[in-house]
Protein backbone atom coordinates (compact mmCIF):
# COMPACT_ATOMS: atom_id res chain seq x y z
CA UNK A 1 0.00 0.00 0.00
CA UNK A 2 1.57 3.16 -1.29
CA UNK A 3 1.63 5.65 1.69
CA UNK A 4 0.17 9.03 0.89
CA UNK A 5 1.82 12.46 1.83
CA UNK A 6 -1.27 14.60 0.64
CA UNK A 7 -2.87 13.27 4.29
CA UNK A 8 -0.71 15.61 6.32
CA UNK A 9 0.16 18.01 4.00
CA UNK A 10 -1.90 19.23 1.01
CA UNK A 11 0.41 22.01 0.34
CA UNK A 12 3.20 19.34 -0.42
CA UNK A 13 4.65 19.82 -4.04
CA UNK A 14 8.02 17.91 -3.66
CA UNK A 15 8.95 15.02 -2.17
CA UNK A 16 11.50 11.87 -2.50
CA UNK A 17 10.46 7.66 -2.75
CA UNK A 18 11.57 5.22 -4.38
CA UNK A 19 9.81 2.97 -7.14
CA UNK A 20 8.55 -0.51 -5.92
CA UNK A 21 7.03 -1.43 -9.45
CA UNK A 22 6.90 -0.53 -13.16
CA UNK A 23 4.14 -1.46 -15.06
CA UNK A 24 5.22 -0.76 -18.94
CA UNK A 25 3.06 -0.56 -21.72
CA UNK A 26 1.20 -3.25 -23.20
CA UNK A 27 -2.01 -4.64 -24.92
CA UNK A 28 -3.90 -4.72 -21.40
CA UNK A 29 -2.11 -1.50 -19.94
CA UNK A 30 -1.41 1.16 -23.03
CA UNK A 31 0.74 3.38 -21.01
CA UNK A 32 3.46 2.85 -18.89
CA UNK A 33 2.82 3.41 -15.13
CA UNK A 34 5.24 3.40 -11.53
CA UNK A 35 4.64 3.01 -8.76
CA UNK A 36 5.74 4.37 -5.79
CA UNK A 37 6.82 3.61 -1.60
CA UNK A 38 5.22 6.91 -1.00
CA UNK A 39 3.70 9.75 -2.98
CA UNK A 40 2.35 13.41 -2.54
CA UNK A 41 0.32 13.20 -5.83
CA UNK A 42 -3.13 12.83 -5.41
CA UNK A 43 -5.30 10.06 -7.34
CA UNK A 44 -8.82 11.01 -9.03
CA UNK A 45 -10.79 9.60 -6.00
CA UNK A 46 -13.99 11.36 -4.08
CA UNK A 47 -14.88 14.48 -6.83
CA UNK A 48 -11.48 15.43 -7.08
CA UNK A 49 -9.67 14.96 -10.39
CA UNK A 50 -6.01 13.83 -10.08
CA UNK A 51 -2.95 15.68 -9.85
CA UNK A 52 0.21 16.27 -12.49
CA UNK A 53 3.49 16.57 -12.64
CA UNK A 54 7.11 14.98 -12.89
CA UNK A 55 9.28 12.42 -11.58
CA UNK A 56 12.78 13.12 -11.76
CA UNK A 57 15.68 10.14 -11.62
CA UNK A 58 19.19 10.14 -11.37
CA UNK A 59 20.13 12.85 -8.76
CA UNK A 60 20.10 16.33 -10.41
CA UNK A 61 17.08 16.98 -12.69
CA UNK A 62 19.29 18.78 -15.36
CA UNK A 63 21.48 15.56 -15.43
CA UNK A 64 19.04 12.52 -14.85
CA UNK A 65 15.73 11.29 -16.43
CA UNK A 66 12.74 13.37 -15.41
CA UNK A 67 9.56 11.86 -16.66
CA UNK A 68 6.12 13.56 -16.81
CA UNK A 69 3.00 12.34 -14.75
CA UNK A 70 -0.12 12.81 -16.34
CA UNK A 71 -2.64 10.73 -14.51
CA UNK A 72 -2.69 9.80 -11.18
CA UNK A 73 -5.09 6.30 -10.19
CA UNK A 74 -6.10 4.76 -7.14
CA UNK A 75 -5.10 0.48 -7.57
CA UNK A 76 -7.94 -1.56 -5.14
CA UNK A 77 -5.26 -2.65 -3.62
CA UNK A 78 -4.62 0.85 -1.85
CA UNK A 79 -1.61 1.33 -4.27
CA UNK A 80 -1.67 3.97 -5.87
CA UNK A 81 -0.24 4.15 -9.99
CA UNK A 82 1.37 6.96 -11.72
CA UNK A 83 0.61 7.09 -15.15
CA UNK A 84 3.35 8.74 -17.62
CA UNK A 85 3.42 10.25 -21.30
CA UNK A 86 6.91 8.85 -21.99
CA UNK A 87 8.24 4.90 -22.02
CA UNK A 88 10.28 3.63 -19.24
CA UNK A 89 13.62 2.68 -20.68
CA UNK A 90 15.67 2.53 -17.18
CA UNK A 91 15.19 -0.69 -14.81
CA UNK A 92 13.92 1.74 -12.45
CA UNK A 93 13.05 -0.57 -9.43
CA UNK A 94 14.40 0.52 -6.44
CA UNK A 95 15.41 3.75 -7.94
CA UNK A 96 15.36 6.79 -5.71
CA UNK A 97 12.99 9.59 -7.54
CA UNK A 98 11.95 12.89 -6.99
CA UNK A 99 8.34 14.15 -7.15
CA UNK A 100 7.24 16.96 -8.04
CA UNK A 101 3.93 18.31 -8.38
CA UNK A 102 1.71 21.25 -10.75
CA UNK A 103 1.27 23.44 -8.14
CA UNK A 104 -0.92 25.42 -9.85
CA UNK A 105 -3.11 22.47 -10.31
CA UNK A 106 -2.83 21.56 -6.54
CA UNK A 107 -3.97 24.79 -5.43
CA UNK A 108 -6.72 25.32 -7.58
CA UNK A 109 -8.21 21.75 -6.73
CA UNK A 110 -7.45 22.63 -2.94
CA UNK A 111 -9.73 25.75 -3.27
CA UNK A 112 -11.98 24.10 -5.19
CA UNK A 113 -12.25 20.92 -3.04
CA UNK A 114 -12.18 23.10 0.33
CA UNK A 115 -14.90 25.57 -1.30
CA UNK A 116 -16.87 22.54 -1.87
CA UNK A 117 -17.41 21.51 1.86
CA UNK A 118 -18.30 25.27 2.63
CA UNK A 119 -20.77 25.06 0.30
CA UNK A 120 -22.38 21.81 1.10
CA UNK A 121 -22.31 22.70 5.28
CA UNK A 122 -24.07 26.41 3.78
CA UNK A 123 -26.86 24.61 2.22
CA UNK A 124 -27.75 22.03 5.25
CA UNK A 125 -27.71 24.62 7.50
CA UNK A 126 -29.60 27.14 6.10
CA UNK A 127 -32.17 24.72 4.48
CA UNK A 128 -31.31 21.52 5.49
CA UNK A 129 -30.13 20.56 2.09
CA UNK A 130 -28.04 17.63 2.08
CA UNK A 131 -25.22 17.21 -0.62
CA UNK A 132 -25.39 13.68 -2.27
CA UNK A 133 -22.10 13.86 -4.79
CA UNK A 134 -19.57 16.59 -5.88
CA UNK A 135 -17.75 16.85 -9.54
CA UNK A 136 -14.51 18.75 -10.25
CA UNK A 137 -14.17 19.83 -14.23
CA UNK A 138 -11.58 21.35 -15.68
CA UNK A 139 -13.82 24.47 -15.39
CA UNK A 140 -16.43 24.44 -13.01
CA UNK A 141 -17.40 22.22 -9.98
CA UNK A 142 -20.82 21.34 -8.99
CA UNK A 143 -22.90 19.29 -6.27
CA UNK A 144 -26.00 17.28 -6.06
CA UNK A 145 -28.52 18.32 -3.44
CA UNK A 146 -31.17 15.80 -2.28
CA UNK A 147 -33.94 18.28 -2.74
CA UNK A 148 -36.38 18.31 -6.05
CA UNK A 149 -35.53 22.27 -6.57
CA UNK A 150 -33.42 24.99 -4.82
CA UNK A 151 -34.76 28.75 -5.38
CA UNK A 152 -32.93 31.44 -6.29
CA UNK A 153 -33.19 32.91 -3.20
CA UNK A 154 -32.06 30.17 -1.64
CA UNK A 155 -28.49 29.92 -4.55
CA UNK A 156 -27.88 33.21 -3.64
CA UNK A 157 -28.41 32.71 0.04
CA UNK A 158 -25.94 29.55 0.12
CA UNK A 159 -23.37 31.52 -1.31
CA UNK A 160 -23.87 34.68 0.74
CA UNK A 161 -23.14 32.39 3.83
CA UNK A 162 -20.35 30.63 2.22
CA UNK A 163 -18.59 33.58 1.29
CA UNK A 164 -19.04 34.59 5.16
CA UNK A 165 -16.84 31.08 6.09
CA UNK A 166 -14.10 32.35 3.32
CA UNK A 167 -14.02 35.77 4.66
CA UNK A 168 -13.74 35.21 8.33
CA UNK A 169 -10.63 32.84 7.35
CA UNK A 170 -11.65 29.98 9.71
CA UNK A 171 -8.75 26.82 10.65
CA UNK A 172 -9.14 24.10 8.01
CA UNK A 173 -7.62 21.28 10.44
CA UNK A 174 -7.21 17.36 9.77
CA UNK A 175 -7.65 14.72 12.23
CA UNK A 176 -7.64 11.12 12.29
CA UNK A 177 -10.67 9.18 14.14
CA UNK A 178 -11.93 5.76 14.94
CA UNK A 179 -15.22 4.98 12.80
CA UNK A 180 -16.73 4.15 16.15
CA UNK A 181 -15.67 8.04 17.72
CA UNK A 182 -16.72 9.27 14.60
CA UNK A 183 -20.32 8.09 14.97
CA UNK A 184 -20.49 10.04 18.40
CA UNK A 185 -19.34 13.76 16.54
CA UNK A 186 -21.96 14.27 14.15
CA UNK A 187 -20.64 14.53 10.70
CA UNK A 188 -22.08 16.15 7.73
CA UNK A 189 -21.76 13.09 6.02
CA UNK A 190 -20.74 9.52 7.40
CA UNK A 191 -18.97 7.24 4.86
CA UNK A 192 -19.77 3.26 3.98
CA UNK A 193 -18.11 1.46 6.78
CA UNK A 194 -15.04 0.30 4.46
CA UNK A 195 -12.02 1.75 7.16
CA UNK A 196 -11.38 1.46 11.01
CA UNK A 197 -9.71 4.96 11.15
CA UNK A 198 -11.48 8.27 9.25
CA UNK A 199 -9.40 11.32 8.13
CA UNK A 200 -11.49 14.07 9.01
CA UNK A 201 -11.83 18.04 7.81
CA UNK A 202 -13.13 20.20 9.93
CA UNK A 203 -13.64 24.47 8.80
CA UNK A 204 -13.74 25.48 12.60
CA UNK A 205 -16.93 25.74 14.24
CA UNK A 206 -18.86 25.17 10.81
CA UNK A 207 -18.53 21.75 9.20
CA UNK A 208 -16.79 18.41 9.75
CA UNK A 209 -16.92 15.75 7.63
CA UNK A 210 -14.80 12.33 6.49
CA UNK A 211 -12.81 13.08 3.50
CA UNK A 212 -9.35 11.82 1.73
CA UNK A 213 -8.99 15.36 -0.52
CA UNK A 214 -6.40 17.61 -0.26
CA UNK A 215 -7.72 21.21 1.06
CA UNK A 216 -6.47 24.57 1.95
CA UNK A 217 -5.08 25.33 5.87
CA UNK A 218 -7.60 28.23 6.44
CA UNK A 219 -10.78 29.25 4.35
CA UNK A 220 -9.95 32.75 3.18
CA UNK A 221 -7.20 30.54 1.00
CA UNK A 222 -10.55 29.56 -0.98
CA UNK A 223 -10.66 33.08 -2.28
CA UNK A 224 -14.31 33.27 -3.29
CA UNK A 225 -17.01 30.91 -3.71
CA UNK A 226 -19.24 31.70 -6.95
CA UNK A 227 -23.17 29.98 -8.10
CA UNK A 228 -23.00 29.83 -11.73
CA UNK A 229 -26.24 27.99 -12.10
CA UNK A 230 -28.51 24.75 -11.12
CA UNK A 231 -30.72 22.84 -12.83
CA UNK A 232 -32.93 19.44 -12.33
CA UNK A 233 -31.30 16.07 -12.09
CA UNK A 234 -32.05 12.40 -11.52
CA UNK A 235 -30.49 12.51 -7.96
CA UNK A 236 -32.47 16.42 -7.51
CA UNK A 237 -31.15 19.47 -8.02
CA UNK A 238 -27.17 20.42 -9.76
CA UNK A 239 -25.68 23.55 -8.65
CA UNK A 240 -22.79 24.73 -11.06
CA UNK A 241 -19.97 26.63 -8.62
CA UNK A 242 -16.57 28.40 -8.62
CA UNK A 243 -13.97 28.93 -6.19
CA UNK A 244 -10.87 31.40 -5.82
CA UNK A 245 -8.82 31.81 -9.06
CA UNK A 246 -11.10 29.85 -11.54
CA UNK A 247 -14.04 32.45 -10.16
CA UNK A 248 -11.89 35.45 -10.96
CA UNK A 249 -11.22 33.89 -14.92
CA UNK A 250 -14.88 32.85 -14.86
CA UNK A 251 -15.35 36.64 -13.61
CA UNK A 252 -13.13 37.99 -16.21
CA UNK A 253 -14.53 35.68 -19.10
CA UNK A 254 -17.90 37.14 -18.47
CA UNK A 255 -17.32 40.77 -18.01
CA UNK A 256 -15.68 40.23 -21.60
CA UNK A 257 -18.09 38.46 -23.28
CA UNK A 258 -20.82 41.49 -21.70
CA UNK A 259 -18.54 44.11 -22.42
CA UNK A 260 -18.32 43.34 -25.99
CA UNK A 261 -22.41 42.43 -26.13
CA UNK A 262 -22.68 46.21 -24.72
CA UNK A 263 -20.56 47.90 -27.27
CA UNK A 264 -22.49 46.27 -30.05
CA UNK A 265 -25.70 47.54 -28.40
CA UNK A 266 -24.01 51.21 -27.89
CA UNK A 267 -25.31 50.70 -23.73
CA UNK A 268 -23.63 50.37 -20.50
CA UNK A 269 -23.20 46.75 -19.50
CA UNK A 270 -26.22 46.39 -17.53
CA UNK A 271 -28.76 47.40 -19.91
CA UNK A 272 -27.55 44.59 -21.85
CA UNK A 273 -30.63 42.17 -20.91
CA UNK A 274 -33.20 44.94 -21.79
CA UNK A 275 -30.97 45.36 -25.07
CA UNK A 276 -31.52 42.09 -25.81
CA UNK A 277 -35.16 41.72 -24.92
CA UNK A 278 -35.57 44.51 -27.15
CA UNK A 279 -34.13 42.95 -30.17
CA UNK A 280 -35.49 39.87 -29.07
CA UNK A 281 -39.32 41.26 -29.41
CA UNK A 282 -37.96 43.44 -33.24
CA UNK A 283 -36.98 40.26 -34.76
CA UNK A 284 -39.96 38.39 -33.90
CA UNK A 285 -42.04 41.30 -35.50
CA UNK A 286 -40.02 41.53 -38.14
CA UNK A 287 -39.56 37.44 -39.01
CA UNK A 288 -44.12 37.70 -38.40
CA UNK A 289 -44.08 40.91 -41.60
CA UNK A 290 -41.91 38.88 -43.30
CA UNK A 291 -43.76 36.13 -43.32
CA UNK A 292 -47.09 37.93 -44.18
CA UNK A 293 -45.14 39.53 -46.43
CA UNK A 294 -44.37 36.42 -48.14
CA UNK A 295 -48.00 34.63 -47.62
CA UNK A 296 -49.11 38.12 -49.57
CA UNK A 297 -46.35 37.76 -52.14
CA UNK A 298 -46.74 34.07 -53.26
CA UNK A 299 -51.08 34.36 -53.05
CA UNK A 300 -50.81 37.50 -55.76
CA UNK A 301 -48.13 35.15 -58.06
CA UNK A 302 -50.41 32.14 -57.96
CA UNK A 303 -53.80 34.32 -58.77
CA UNK A 304 -51.79 35.42 -61.58
CA UNK A 305 -50.32 32.42 -62.65
CA UNK A 306 -53.88 30.78 -62.37
CA UNK A 307 -55.07 33.87 -64.43
CA UNK A 308 -52.62 33.59 -67.23
CA UNK A 309 -53.08 29.58 -67.74
CA UNK A 310 -55.44 28.35 -69.85
CA UNK A 311 -57.79 25.27 -69.07
CA UNK A 312 -56.94 21.59 -69.44
CA UNK A 313 -59.42 18.91 -68.79
CA UNK A 314 -61.55 21.01 -66.34
CA UNK A 315 -58.09 22.22 -64.57
CA UNK A 316 -55.35 25.05 -64.79
CA UNK A 317 -51.53 23.55 -64.49
CA UNK A 318 -49.42 26.22 -63.23
CA UNK A 319 -45.52 25.05 -63.73
CA UNK A 320 -42.73 27.87 -62.30
CA UNK A 321 -39.19 27.23 -60.63
CA UNK A 322 -38.31 30.19 -58.47
CA UNK A 323 -34.48 31.02 -59.03
CA UNK A 324 -34.56 33.35 -55.91
CA UNK A 325 -36.78 31.99 -53.61
CA UNK A 326 -36.09 28.92 -51.37
CA UNK A 327 -38.45 25.51 -51.11
CA UNK A 328 -40.83 26.62 -48.04
CA UNK A 329 -41.71 29.51 -50.68
CA UNK A 330 -42.27 26.98 -53.54
CA UNK A 331 -44.51 25.15 -50.78
CA UNK A 332 -46.03 28.14 -50.03
CA UNK A 333 -47.03 29.32 -53.35
CA UNK A 334 -47.77 25.84 -54.75
CA UNK A 335 -50.33 25.29 -51.28
CA UNK A 336 -51.49 28.90 -52.79
CA UNK A 337 -52.61 27.45 -56.29
CA UNK A 338 -54.27 24.68 -55.19
CA UNK A 339 -56.71 26.72 -52.80
CA UNK A 340 -57.41 29.29 -54.71
CA UNK A 341 -60.76 27.62 -55.29
CA UNK A 342 -59.93 27.04 -59.30
CA UNK A 343 -59.13 23.13 -60.18
CA UNK A 344 -55.81 23.63 -60.82
CA UNK A 345 -52.06 21.44 -60.37
CA UNK A 346 -49.21 23.25 -59.24
CA UNK A 347 -45.81 22.11 -59.92
CA UNK A 348 -43.39 24.69 -58.42
CA UNK A 349 -39.33 23.95 -58.10
CA UNK A 350 -36.82 26.43 -55.98
CA UNK A 351 -33.29 26.55 -57.45
CA UNK A 352 -32.17 28.43 -54.35
CA UNK A 353 -29.20 25.21 -53.13
CA UNK A 354 -30.34 22.95 -52.23
CA UNK A 355 -32.86 22.63 -54.91
CA UNK A 356 -36.21 21.15 -55.03
CA UNK A 357 -39.82 20.26 -55.97
CA UNK A 358 -43.43 20.47 -54.76
CA UNK A 359 -46.31 18.62 -56.47
CA UNK A 360 -49.72 20.02 -55.19
CA UNK A 361 -53.18 19.70 -56.05
CA UNK A 362 -56.63 21.21 -55.34
CA UNK A 363 -58.48 18.83 -52.98
CA UNK A 364 -62.09 19.86 -52.30
CA UNK A 365 -64.96 21.25 -53.19
CA UNK A 366 -64.88 25.08 -53.02
CA UNK A 367 -67.74 27.39 -53.35
CA UNK A 368 -68.65 26.48 -57.30
CA UNK A 369 -65.68 25.04 -58.69
CA UNK A 370 -65.83 21.17 -58.37
CA UNK A 371 -62.29 19.37 -57.07
CA UNK A 372 -59.88 17.31 -59.15
CA UNK A 373 -60.50 14.77 -56.93
CA UNK A 374 -64.50 14.58 -57.56
CA UNK A 375 -64.04 14.49 -61.07
CA UNK A 376 -62.37 11.68 -61.11
CA UNK A 377 -59.30 13.75 -63.14
CA UNK A 378 -57.12 13.49 -59.55
CA UNK A 379 -53.36 12.70 -60.72
CA UNK A 380 -50.93 10.84 -58.18
CA UNK A 381 -48.90 13.80 -56.89
CA UNK A 382 -46.54 11.41 -54.51
CA UNK A 383 -46.08 8.96 -57.87
CA UNK A 384 -46.01 11.77 -59.87
CA UNK A 385 -43.04 13.38 -58.49
CA UNK A 386 -41.39 9.61 -57.62
CA UNK A 387 -41.42 9.09 -61.58
CA UNK A 388 -40.17 12.88 -62.43
CA UNK A 389 -36.93 12.58 -59.54
CA UNK A 390 -35.93 8.70 -60.58
CA UNK A 391 -34.32 9.91 -63.61
CA UNK A 392 -32.24 12.87 -62.37
CA UNK A 393 -31.44 10.70 -58.98
CA UNK A 394 -33.37 12.64 -56.74
CA UNK A 395 -35.20 11.67 -53.14
CA UNK A 396 -39.21 12.35 -52.13
CA UNK A 397 -42.42 11.67 -51.74
CA UNK A 398 -45.93 12.27 -50.85
CA UNK A 399 -49.49 11.66 -51.04
CA UNK A 400 -52.26 11.67 -53.92
CA UNK A 401 -52.42 15.67 -53.23
CA UNK A 402 -49.18 17.11 -52.00
CA UNK A 403 -45.30 15.49 -52.28
CA UNK A 404 -41.65 16.92 -52.14
CA UNK A 405 -38.58 16.26 -52.49
CA UNK A 406 -34.87 17.54 -53.54
CA UNK A 407 -32.61 16.83 -56.45
CA UNK A 408 -28.94 15.86 -56.25
CA UNK A 409 -26.67 18.34 -57.26
CA UNK A 410 -25.26 16.13 -60.21
CA UNK A 411 -23.10 17.15 -63.40
CA UNK A 412 -26.54 18.48 -64.72
CA UNK A 413 -28.06 20.09 -62.24
CA UNK A 414 -25.09 23.02 -62.05
CA UNK A 415 -24.72 25.87 -64.68
CA UNK A 416 -27.89 24.20 -66.45
CA UNK A 417 -29.95 23.89 -63.20
CA UNK A 418 -32.40 26.28 -64.96
CA UNK A 419 -33.01 24.77 -67.79
CA UNK A 420 -32.90 21.26 -66.69
CA UNK A 421 -35.37 22.00 -63.65
CA UNK A 422 -37.53 23.70 -66.11
CA UNK A 423 -37.92 20.65 -68.38
CA UNK A 424 -38.72 18.51 -66.07
CA UNK A 425 -41.51 20.41 -64.84
CA UNK A 426 -42.78 20.60 -68.50
CA UNK A 427 -42.73 16.88 -69.51
CA UNK A 428 -44.53 16.31 -66.12
CA UNK A 429 -47.38 18.73 -67.13
CA UNK A 430 -46.82 17.08 -70.47
CA UNK A 431 -47.57 13.96 -68.89
CA UNK A 432 -50.56 14.82 -66.81
CA UNK A 433 -52.57 16.60 -69.97
CA UNK A 434 -51.74 13.62 -72.13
Amino acid sequence: MTKRLYYDSSAMHEFDSVVDEVAPDSRAQSRPAVILRETAFYPTSGGQVHDTGWLSFGGQEAAGVRLRVSEVADAEDGRIVHYLEAPVRLPLVGAAVHGSIDAERRRDHMQQHSGQHVLSAAFLELYQMPTVSFHMGDDSCSIDLAVPSASSEQIVGAEKRANQIVFENRPLRVRYVSRAEAEKLGLRKLPPAERDELRLIEVADFDLSACGGTHVGASGQIGSVILRKSEKVRQGTRVEFVCGERAVRMARRDFGALSEAAALFSAQLWDVPEQIRKSLEESKLLRKQNNDALDELAGLMASADLHSQPETNGRKIVVRAFSDRDIHFAKLFAQKVARTGTPAIALVASLVDPPGLVFCQTTAQTGAQTSIAATGSAVDMGALLKQVLSSVGGRGGGGRDFAQGGLSAGPGLNLGININVEQLLRDAAATIGS
